[in-house]
């Protein structure tokens, strides 16, 4: 997902992400284990994403993001 698209998202939806990437990741990760994964620059690419959601989770918390009210 791109930034912009993670940037316009609210919290709840943030965490209910993170949580279907953290699944993702580990389904990867099953794949990978048992040879069958055919992108292995997707697990990469999820473990980023994960982390793009957690720092914006966490500039909510300590209040340098506000949510945007449209």
């Amino acid at each position: 997902m791109i930034k912009e698209e993670l940037l316009a998202m609210s919290p709840n939806d943030l965490r209910k992400h993170l949580q279907e990437r953290k699944e993702d990741l580990t389904n990867l990760r099953f794949q990978k284990a048992l040879q069958q994964l055919e992108k292995p620059h997707e697990i990469r690419r999820n473990r980023r994403e994960i982390a793009q959601i957690k720092t914006l989770l966490r500039e909510y918390e300590l209040g340098r993001r506000q949510v945007k009210t449209e």
